[in-house]
């Protein structure tokens, strides 16, 4: 590897919007993430349809589905 040319790698402290927090290696200090693995839909096995502007029912209502 060349030298000088490399980021120094640091502790660095990760918050998630959910609360978690975890240590990790990267070039800077600190993170601030909007979802992980604690909150994550795949990982919790609590996952929904977000359906905001009523896609669903339009599909559901075209195709003539329940």
């Amino acid at each position: 590897m060349r030298k000088d040319i490399h980021p120094e790698y640091i502790e660095c402290k990760v918050t998630c919007a959910c609360g978690n927090t975890f240590q990790i290696k990267s070039d800077k200090a600190e993170m601030s993430i909007d979802i992980c693995n604690e909150c994550h839909p795949f990982f919790t096995g609590s996952e929904k349809i977000v359906d905001a502007a009523g896609r669903v029912e339009k599909f559901k209502n075209k195709y003539k589905l329940s």
